[in-house]
This record gives C-alpha cells, structure tokens and sequence, in this order.
C-alpha cells in the first residue's frame, strides 16, 4: 500500500462482523482455561495476551500501522518518547559499554544520555552531526553498541545525513538508532537511506492534536545481530529470566529486538500507553499524510516572510531555499521536511522573550508539532539545564525561538508574527 493508505487502513484489517474501528481493550488482564496454556504465554511459546503492562491488542494494532508506515518488520508502543528513546538504547546496551550519538538531539534525550543512563554505567561520545567521516570514525570504542540522531534535530532543525551515519555504525558493526519524530513517515523513511532502528515521540504530529503523550520503536529487522553476536549477548545468548529463550534463534532478525524490548523492558519498567490512548494516536495517524503537508506548506511561508523582517537576525528552516540544510534536505526528504521554524531575533534573547509574549495565535508553549500553532524559548526551558557551551554544541542560540506552525490559515500566522515584532 501506498503510505497514504497505511496512514488510514494499515495495522487493522477487520472480520466479517467484527469493529470497522480498531476497538478499544480496556482490560488489564485476559482469561485463559489452564495454566499450562497462559504458561506457554510465559515462556515466550505461545503468541497472545496475559497482562496489559506487555502487551495489549489495541497497542499491538497501532504499533503494527507505524511499522508499516516506517517499513518496519516490528514495532512496539511505548509511554512516551523519551520511554522510545531509552529502550531503543538499553535494550542492547548496559553497564560499561559505550554510544555513539549526534550533539545536535532533543535536550531530553541529551540530558538522558549524558545524565542518568551515565550514572547507568552507559558512556556517551557526542559528535557534530557536520563532522567529518574521519572523525565520526574516531568517536568508536571496541565497547561501542550503537549510534543515534534525529532525522531534523529539535529544536536546531539539522538535517541528519542518514547514510554517513549508518556507514560508519556499520563498519564497526552497530546499528544506527534514528528518531524520526519530526520529519515523520511521511517525509522520510530512515531505513530506506541505512538506519537500523527508529524512535518516535508520537505525542508530536502522529497524534498531532495535543491529546495523548506516547512513543513507538520500530525495528527494520535488517541488522544482523549474529553477525556480532559478541556485541549483543542480549539478543544472541540465553535469556535465563525467560527460561534460556535467544532471541535472535526463537524470532529472527525481523523480531529479536522488539521481542526482547517488550518482553523485557516493558515487564521491568512498565512504561506502557493505556489502550485509549492507543486509540486517540490512531485517530491522528488516519489524518498524518493529510497534515503534513500543510504544517510544511505553512512553515514555509512563514520561513520566507521571517528571512524578509528586519527584526529578524536569521531564520533556519532546512526547506527553505539557501538554507545551510537545504541539499541534505533534498537529499532525505524533498516533498518537505516539518512544520518547525527556528529563529533568532537580532535584539537578543530579551526580545525574543518578549515577542513571544505579544504572539495572539500562537501559544507559550512546552510542545511541539500540534494542530494549533505553538512556540518556545529554548534555552529557558527544554534546554535549561545546559551551559552555554552544550547549547551551542546543540545548535541553540540564546536567542532562538522555536515556532511550531498548526494548520490554521498561513496569513495569520505571518501577520501574528508581524504584529508581535512592531
């Protein structure tokens, strides 16, 4: 299918007699006649449901249209996409060994990598996403277990260059882990240009309204994991706690990952969505291919009006002709990137402040990608806990304003902004 028609009918293919809709099982537990049947669940024998903090039918649903949609042989739902994020990482990564990531990433995930999975025991190198295949090559250690970027960094907006990335984790035979929240399915599919694993936060345009915080991992089921067996015990010895299952022999390269994650991860730390809200990000992903192209057609106009105000010291959008993102962005995603504009005002971060408070359609903000337009300051909020020099490391000015772009009428959005700067 086309991604137009995975969008809508991927995932869920009704019976005869049964929902149109993808129902809703609101049930934390299942019933089964014997022990021994819901022991097969156990041993990871039998396919089914025992126990929603696993797996549930409404998530595993959503999580199979998403896999479609990346190209995925399996996926996963999670709790959020910082829960995405973390597991994609921990799955095959543990204490004492070592990551390799772009600087230029959401300042959650940074302060996760750099922070908590450190005290973890997990080391982070983090690179200029600008750096030479040289030194990209130099960040390896004989510990390192994977590389990991954003397909367009939040909220700096560079343009990942997917296939050097994955030249280089896989020359030291790792896979490249890609969050590809911004750009979407629609704009670009990672695995096609080499990625090995995606992450989404499906709390931004996959449910696109606001509603319901969540997150998805979806396995290409393209990297050979018994090719460096020695790299990943995880996947390719005995997992004890699951009575000597490997998972690379039990379910194949197109399901080792995710398996392992779910049965795992999600039974130690539980960072599960609740099946409605399932549900409600399904609801979005129907309407995704439709949405997309508008916040893109309206940061782009928005981009063009910002690059002609004299107020305004710079404007980065990767779609915007002469913009220093604009051939890689040709290059992964030529029918249009995202609807985020970054820009800096030429009177500092004072003014930037106090534009953002005269905004009247656009919202103060701590999101990102909504139907309704939104914007942020973030060196005083999703990136404060940086010093100046990891700001800049990661793209962010003091005086950048990230202004995420809905679907209302793109005049009055340049006119709000227009307004705000007299």
């Amino acid at each position: 299918m086309h991604i137009e028609t995975s969008c809508v009918q991927g995932g869920y293919t009704p019976k005869n007699g049964e929902p149109r809709q993808i129902p809703i099982v609101q049930s934390t537990t299942f019933k089964y006649d014997t022990s021994a049947a819901m022991g097969a669940l156990f041993d990871l024998e039998a396919s089914g449901y025992f126990y929603t903090r696993l797996q549930n039918p409404t998530n595993d649903h959503v999580a199979a249209k998403i896999a479609a949609l990346e190209g995925g042989t399996a996926a996963m739902l999670t709790s959020s996409g910082q829960a995405a994020t973390f597991y994609s990482v921990f799955n095959i990564a543990s204490c004492g060994d070592h990551v390799v990531s772009s600087a230029a990433i959401y300042g959650g995930s940074y302060n996760l990598f750099a922070v908590t999975m450190k005290r973890m025991g997990i080391d982070f190198t983090f690179v200029s996403p600008d750096c030479t295949e040289d030194e990209l090559n130099a960040a390896f250690r004989p510990n390192t277990k994977a590389v990991f970027g954003e397909t367009i960094a939040n909220p700096a907006l560079t343009v990942l260059d997917i296939e050097k990335f994955a030249k280089a984790a896989h020359a030291h035979g790792v896979p490249l882990i890609i969050d590809n929240t911004f750009a979407t399915p629609v704009n670009c599919r990672p695995f096609e240009w080499g990625a090995d694993i995606v992450t989404h936060s499906t709390t931004k345009y996959m449910d696109g309204h606001g509603a319901c915080v969540g997150g998805a991992i979806v396995d290409s089921g393209k990297f050979d994991w018994n090719a460096h067996a020695e790299k990943f015990p995880g996947l390719t010895t005995p997992d004890e706690s699951y009575h000597g299952v490997t998972y690379t022999e039990r379910f194949g390269l197109e399901g080792a990952f995710i398996t392992k994650a779910t049965a795992q991860l999600m039974r130690d730390f539980g960072s599960i969505p609740s099946p409605n809200s399932a549900f409600i990000l399904n609801l979005g992903l129907e309407s995704l291919h439709v949405r997309m192209k508008r916040h893109c057609e309206n940061a782009l106009a928005v981009a063009e009006a910002l690059s002609k105000n004299e107020k305004v010291a710079w404007v980065s959008y990767p779609s915007l002709p002469g913009d220093r993102q604009y051939e890689l962005a040709q290059k992964y995603m030529p029918n249009g990137t995202c609807g985020v504009v970054s820009f800096g005002l030429r009177d500092g971060r004072a003014a930037a402040e106090k534009f953002m408070e005269n905004l009247k359609i656009a919202a103060i903000e701590t999101h990102v990608a909504d139907a309704r337009t939104c914007c942020l300051h973030p060196a005083s909020t999703t990136h404060r806990q940086m010093n100046d020099e990891e700001l800049a490391a990661c793209g962010i000015s003091p005086e950048l304003v990230r202004f995420s772009c809905g679907l209302e009428n793109a005049g009055d959005l340049i006119e709000d902004i227009e307004q705000a700067l007299r």
